[in-house]
């Protein structure tokens, strides 16, 4: 190696330790400094999604213990079997099932019921009745335009 850097000038020979000199800093910067780089800014932005579900978690904190404390006489509780019992009569939806949870949930079941009276009773009970519908499941049924479907519904806040 000292043969093959000794039969050149001294001009190229400071070209090629320059060269050198470079390359070891490109190198360098490659193998550690970049790596490292994107390693912080990957953990910043953990610890920035980290901080906004910290966020979220304090203030349904202080909304549960708003809520022990306001106690439950504060928040009307409606019957949601009545509920949907007379709304689905209003619209003229047969219901197969109703069946309570101990969340404070009701599920409700159709079968073969109208696709468009279905869609008219779930916007009555979320924009009238100021209910949630927590799940919904739907498949066709046997005709056109006729569905089988599962709702899962709770009080609204």
């Amino acid at each position: 190696m000292n043969q093959w850097f000794a039969r050149f000038n001294a001009r190229e020979q400071l070209s090629l330790l320059a060269l050198a000199v470079v390359l070891l800093v490109y190198l360098a910067y490659m193998l550690l400094y970049r790596p490292l780089d994107e390693r912080r800014d990957d953990m910043q932005a953990r610890n920035a999604a980290t901080a906004v579900s910290l966020q979220r978690v304090d203030a349904m904190v202080s909304e549960i213990l708003a809520l022990r404390e306001g106690g439950e006489g504060n928040r009307q509780r409606r019957n949601l079997t009545t509920l949907v019992n007379q709304t689905t009569a209003a619209v003229g939806l047969a219901v197969s099932r109703l069946q309570p949870n101990s969340r404070g949930d009701i599920q409700v079941r159709f079968e073969g019921v109208e696709y468009a009276a279905l869609a008219g009773w779930l916007y009555e009970v979320e924009f009238g009745q100021a209910l949630l519908v927590r799940e919904l499941s739907m498949t066709q049924s046997g005709g056109a335009g006729r569905v089988d479907a599962t709702v899962r519904l709770g009080q609204g806040e």
